[in-house]
């Protein structure tokens, strides 16, 4: 490889990098957002978050010229129907998360993107029949263990946490077996919601319940910023996942709940002994499931190398 090549592989991958992290840090900042509105309703909060994303989402696809795609995925049945199912899943979780955060459970919810990594694990397991190696065996292990004494020491059931895990695991393994873009993608995923999501406004509108219009112009634009910080961080990542390897993809998706932890604390949110047990056990397994993945990245190599 010349050195001219060289140079423009690392800064391919150097601008990768900023990008994913940018992603995950938007990601893990999201709460910060969210506090601003947290005399909205959750449905509604979801509601802009859907409504706002098409216009934004339509000029992105227009200056990346992906208006192709997007049709391609229109037209195809089967792409359209798992993308309804995607969007059903997304929608979900979003709605769950934006509750989580205004209701003061944002550990729960950094727990559950902490999970989320795990859960693939099952879906290799129960979906695609996959065995786990020791280690993984391990790390489930220590991750069901840290559920267990968040249940039994706090009393109740982490539902936050395993919602937003499954369904964002869901939504992963359905995106990742779609035949569409990241951005066309979630363009056709929020119009689809969109009807609902206008029809709900303009009930809530009509019948006086909405904050939207009638508080404060700054109000008015924090929740039309709804649509842009649901869009931009996606195509950080979506810039980032084209330029880096997996394995680097897979660390820098831990800066997303490890700040919504750190903003949970900065909250006042009741942080304990359980929840000190049960993140360490998480904690401990992440690390186990890490170190496995990479030795195993490793192995695979040398194998093809040879």
């Amino acid at each position: 490889m010349s050195g001219g090549n060289q140079k423009s592989v690392r800064s391919d991958v150097q601008f990768g990098l900023i990008a994913g992290v940018g992603a995950y840090t938007l990601w893990g900042l999201f709460p910060a957002y969210l506090k601003t509105l947290d005399d909205v309703s959750a449905l509604e909060i979801l509601a802009h978050r859907i409504i706002w994303s098409v216009p934004f989402g339509a000029l992105l696809i227009a200056l990346r010229r992906q208006w192709p795609e997007v049709k391609t995925a229109f037209t195809t049945r089967r792409v359209l129907l798992l993308l309804g199912v995607s969007a059903l899943a997304i929608s979900g979780n979003w709605l769950i998360y934006v509750w989580s955060v205004i209701h003061d459970h944002i550990l729960e919810a950094s727990l559950g993107y902490y999970i989320n990594p795990l859960m693939y694990v099952g879906v290799g397991v129960f979906v695609l029949g996959e065995r786990l190696r020791p280690a993984q065996i391990a790390a489930v292990i220590l991750a069901a263990a840290g559920v267990l004494v968040l249940t039994v020491g706090s009393g109740v059931f982490p539902w936050v946490s395993l919602a937003l895990a499954i369904l964002f695991t869901a939504y992963g393994y359905l995106r990742k077996t779609t035949p569409v873009g990241a951005m066309p993608g979630l363009f056709v995923e929020t119009t689809l919601l969109s009807p609902i999501a206008m029809a709900y406004l303009f009930w809530l509108m009509s019948s006086g319940g909405a904050v939207f219009l009638t508080q404060s112009a700054s109000k008015d634009i924090l929740l039309l910023l709804a649509g842009p910080v649901t869009v931009i961080p996606l195509v950080l990542f979506a810039l980032s996942a084209r330029r880096l390897k997996l394995s680097t993809v897979g660390f820098l998706q831990y800066i997303g709940p490890t700040l919504q932890f750190a903003l949970a604390i900065f909250y006042g949110e009741s942080f304990t002994i359980a929840h000190a047990i049960c993140f360490g056990l998480i904690w401990t397994a992440l690390a186990i499931f890490s170190f496995d993945a990479m030795r195993a990245n490793r192995t695979a190599r040398i194998m093809k190398a040879a």
